[in-house]
């Protein structure tokens, strides 16, 4: 293939094989793809992400009984002692996200619980990312105050209003509404975290455009096989708190001219491997999002970068699951 001034111009379909048609195939249905060793856009990444050193990842399940009670947990810190809260607690080094969860309700109700699927990926950039979990209860004993610890004073099935009780926090009223809405009818595919291995805090951008006839573009990176964009995220002091949007907008800066404001952004699906290389802790998080012109218009934003080109999708089931994915991410809370 020929290089990044070869590309097809702007709107031109591109034959199927010059676009990642597997890569697309395994992201939209919630699976994972290597993550290779170049990014798109700045920061460029200097070292591995650590769990305690530049990252922090945070699990959260929400689990329902038959009864479609709410399982939620009595806190025994001193800052919060007595309050109600889902049960949830910080992910740690060599454990996979799902291990921790299951770790988490083990510790602080008794119980253990198999995932249904990802209900709300809420971050603050990588000093903070909470992976929301709806559960179910698949063994164990309900934790009672005998059996209080540091962990957990106790658990309970709730049945009637949460804020009926003296919650340590109102966060989770908005996560036990979505999962009280998927429970019923299911938004999204069941998502959860793929096993592979990803050395750093990463985004895979599926960023797509629909034109006023209905056509529909994809943003492809150009270095070397076409692929879907991933860019890297920051954890510099000043970038840690600053939201895993960042690396995203400072990509469409850099590529595009003028910069159409993104939608928000959807999560078809995550990768993480415990204990990678060198025990990196490493996420790629597979993401979707739309550009929204300030007017209509029948074809994409110009590219003003050489490493980007527009991908034009004909082949219409590969187009309809894209448009329908638009609206069927696991939403990010940001």
């Amino acid at each position: 293939m020929g290089g990044a001034g070869d590309a097809p111009a702007r709107g031109t379909p591109a034959p199927m094989g010059e676009a990642p048609v597997a890569e697309l195939d395994a992201v939209l249905d919630g699976g994972g793809w290597e993550v290779g060793g170049s990014f798109e856009g700045p920061p460029q990444p200097t070292s591995p992400i650590r769990l305690g050193r530049n990252v922090c990842y945070v699990v959260l399940a929400v689990l329902f009984d038959e009864e479609d009670r709410v399982l939620l947990v009595q806190e025994a810190k001193p800052e919060c002692r007595g309050k109600w809260y889902l049960p949830a607690g910080r992910m740690e080094p060599g454990e996979s996200i799902v291990a921790a969860m299951r770790r988490e309700v083990k510790e602080e109700t008794g119980l253990e619980c198999d995932p249904l699927t990802l209900l709300v990926l809420e971050e603050r950039g990588p000093a903070w990312i909470r992976f929301a979990f709806l559960a179910r209860p698949t063994g164990g004993t309900l934790k009672t105050l005998a059996e209080a610890d540091s962990e957990s004073l106790q658990a309970a099935w709730w049945a009637g209003d949460p804020r009926a009780l003296p919650l340590r926090a109102p966060d989770i009223l908005p996560l036990l509404d979505l999962a009280a809405r998927y429970h019923r009818s299911p938004p999204h595919p069941p998502t959860l975290p793929q096993e592979l291995p990803c050395a750093l805090l990463c985004l895979r951008l599926l960023i797509a455009f629909t034109g006023t006839a209905g056509d529909l573009w994809v943003l492809l990176g150009t270095a070397g096989t076409p692929r879907l964009p991933v860019v890297a995220c920051g954890t510099s002091p000043s970038e840690l708190r600053r939201g895993l949007r960042l690396p995203v907008l400072r990509l469409l800066r850099g590529c595009l001219s003028p910069e159409p404001p993104p939608g928000p952004m959807g999560l078809l699906g995550l990768q993480h491997r415990a204990g990678g290389a060198g025990g990196a802790d490493g996420i790629c998080f597979n993401v979707l999002l739309s550009l929204a012109p300030g007017s209509p218009r029948a074809e994409p934003p110009e590219l003003c970068s050489p490493v980007f080109r527009w991908w034009h999708v004909e082949e219409q089931s590969l187009r309809g699951r894209i448009l329908q994915r638009l609206h069927t991410t696991v939403p990010v809370h940001s």
